[in-house]
């Protein structure tokens, strides 16, 4: 497993949002710009790109969910005390 990743991922308050936005992402929408229409995070003037992450940087269960994702793939929604997360892995 690798020791670095390299996810974007968009972040808002309500669920039901947060289903609507991974809808789009799922049928092809572009990530990036869904990331920096919708995600309330810092990231999204990047497209949503969190850059490079180890293991222990992350809350638990966004890292359990980056961790687990194949390159290119998109999680389904991750609940952390943030918010709702869509995550994708990078590289």
């Amino acid at each position: 497993m690798a020791n670095e990743i390299r996810c974007a991922h968009i972040l808002v308050e309500k669920e039901s949002q947060a289903k609507e936005i991974l809808e789009k992402a799922k049928k092809g929408e572009s990530f990036a710009k869904l990331a920096e229409q919708y995600s309330i995070d810092g990231s999204r003037r990047r497209g949503g790109d969190l850059g490079l992450f180890k293991k222990g940087m992350m809350v638990k269960p966004f890292e359990d969910a980056a961790f687990a994702l194949q390159k290119g793939e998109i999680s389904g929604l991750v609940k952390t005390q943030f918010g709702y997360h869509i995550i994708k892995r990078l590289e």
